[in-house]
């Protein structure tokens, strides 16, 4: 029988349970035959996941090397990692074959972030009603135990306007390709892709960088974790001028207290190859004359190089000379 948008959007705890328990008695497809077709908490979970992984990081031989929670899911659903893949590419907007309906529900569930959340936390619940631990299904968007709501990171960064117009192009694509689909339907979800690219991006930046400004090492815990706002995630080549791979390269990013993230971006900072932290020579004078200002573009608080923890992956050289020559444009000849 053809699925429907409420059986996805209206699945009820009970029909989640059968699905899970249907997917414990599944055996993998033998070599060569074709694969049963995704199940509701299938597509839904795999939806759940691009929230977490880059699909577009694997194909071919490089699905065995996806990131978590790609494997799980693959071993839990039967299937290999490029099946689940697939799966998070035709949600996502990636590739126009996907079904009108799981499309449909991807557009509905990636606009409202909050809904999303909601419907991974009542499948996730099934799940373990039925004997699917965190082993076997982990709770890969941290949302279990967790006391606030699924936000998306580094959105700021993004204007309306910019995202219409570096989606003009593939939103004609969609137009062209897929007739059976309404123009707000793609258009929603090239726009809930882009933003959600954006999350992931800096997600991947705020964790290679262990949480900490780069700049001045803030870090701030609670008793209930990481202090939300307080460290901004944002690209060295914004966004609105940087190609679609460069958009989502964590080397493009650095995370930063909210001071010195606007201080970068405006360019009264800016960073060399050999990650040292320059002052624009305005600012170093009201360092030596103000002691507010020095109090926060001082050294210290602020470090002589980029503070990255052991193993980071450091900017990548291109980004930082762009910013040097577009948005720090000073005088001062930036040296090792």
């Amino acid at each position: 029988m053809p699925r429907e948008l409420r059986d996805y959007l209206s699945i009820s705890p009970a029909a989640a349970r059968w699905q899970w328990l249907a997917l414990l008695a599944r055996s993998p497809a033998p070599k060569g035959k074709r694969q049963v077709d995704f199940i509701p908490v299938e597509t839904l979970m795999a939806l759940a996941a691009t929230l977490r992984v880059n699909h577009r990081r694997y194909g071919g031989s490089t699905a065995a090397q996806a990131a978590e929670p790609v494997p799980a899911l693959a071993r839990l659903f039967s299937r290999p990692n490029s099946s689940v893949l697939a799966k998070m590419a035709n949600l996502d907007g990636s590739r126009r074959n996907g079904a009108k309906h799981e499309i449909e529900v991807a557009e509905r569930l990636l606009t409202a972030p909050g809904a999303l959340a909601g419907m991974y936390l009542s499948l996730l619940a099934a799940a373990r009603e039925v004997g699917i631990g965190p082993d076997r299904l982990p709770d890969f968007l941290e949302l279990e135990d967790a006391h606030t709501n699924l936000v998306l990171l580094g959105q700021d960064e993004l204007v309306d306007v910019d995202l219409q117009e570096a989606l003009s192009e593939e939103h004609q694509k969609w137009r062209s390709e897929r007739s059976d689909l309404e123009d707000v339907i793609t258009e929603r979800l090239l726009v809930a892709s882009a933003r959600l690219g954006q999350h992931r991006f800096a997600v991947e930046v705020l964790s290679n960088h262990g949480h900490r400004c780069v700049f001045c090492g803030l870090h701030v815990e609670t008793s209930q974790g990481r202090a939300s706002r307080m460290l901004v995630a944002s690209h060295i080549k914004p966004w609105r001028v940087s190609n679609a791979s460069e958009r989502l390269d964590p080397a493009n990013g650095l995370s930063a207290c909210p001071t010195h993230d606007v201080a970068f971006d405006t360019g009264l900072l800016t960073v060399n190859g050999g990650l040292r932290i320059h002052v624009k020579s305005a600012l170093a004078h009201q360092i030596a004359t103000d002691a507010s200002v020095r109090s926060v573009f001082g050294r210290p608080p602020l470090a002589e190089r980029l503070l990255l923890p052991p193993g980071a992956r450091a900017p990548k050289p291109r980004y930082l000379a762009w910013h040097q020559e577009n948005v720090f444009v000073d005088r001062l000849n930036v040296g090792p």
